[in-house]
């Protein structure tokens, strides 16, 4: 799906992937379940443009529904996959996390673990090799990526700020759309290893000007970050 030029979607509400495409190549921003590589061909192809386009991978984390098919580009495309280093660990498979799941509704917790497991959320293949960022990073990739640390969800839980496209990818650091109860709206994503550093972490773009606000899972905000965060606020409140 274009979103905007330049700017495309790949997934659904559930769980999105984001390809940001320029003249000299696209820049892949998270890499969802293995599934979703059939996706990214297609939407690639839609674009008049190919797997050997894509100059790089950036994950906002390095939870499995992000990593998916980040491993198979790497080895058989020769994508290179950046992530910030203290999420290298987790993205590597190397380290486990078990934050509390928080309140759920059947119905939807349901739907988003049968989707994980069609889409090989069963079987993820972590990354062999990555490449770090910290905070504050601009990587020489396709619209100049820049990164902006939110740690809460992950320790190594960043925005992806991309000018070019007026566009702020925030991975889990916050969702419009809960994956375990259905509710829709910004608001407090689930499977968070510290709730409030997450919360306190969105301070960090209050000032951000972006046409787009993406996350990970759910709609894309277009009503500005400040009202983003209000609404984020008002929800973890109640």
């Amino acid at each position: 799906m274009k979103l905007a030029p330049g700017l495309h979607r790949v997934g659904n509400d559930l769980v999105a992937i984001h390809l940001i495409v320029t003249p000299d190549g696209v820049t892949i921003i998270d890499a969802g379940f293995a599934g979703h590589h059939r996706g990214l061909v297609a939407e690639l192809a839609a674009a008049g443009r190919s797997l050997d386009d894509v100059r790089g991978i950036v994950l906002t984390h390095g939870d499995d529904d992000h990593v998916g098919f980040a491993e198979r580009l790497r080895a058989e495309n020769g994508v290179p996959v950046h992530v910030h280093e203290k999420d290298a660990a987790r993205a590597r498979g190397e380290e486990k996390t078990s934050p509390a799941w928080g309140r759920l509704r059947l119905a939807p917790a349901v739907r988003f673990l049968a989707y994980g497991a069609r889409n090989g959320g069963l079987r993820t293949q972590h990354l062999t090799q990555v490449h770090t960022f910290r905070d504050g990073d601009e990587l020489p990739l396709p619209g100049a990526p820049r990164i902006i640390s939110l740690p809460g969800h992950s320790p190594g839980s960043v925005a992806v700020h991309v000018p070019a496209v007026r566009a702020l990818f925030v991975g889990d650091a916050l969702t419009t759309r809960h994956v375990l109860t259905g509710a829709t709206g910004p608001q407090p994503a689930p499977f968070t290893d510290d709730p409030a550093a997450a919360a306190a972490a969105l301070d960090r773009v209050a000032d951000i000007e972006a046409d787009w606000v993406i996350p990970g899972h759910g709609a894309p905000w277009t009503g500005g970050v400040p009202a983003l965060i209000a609404a984020y606020r008002a929800a973890a409140a109640a």
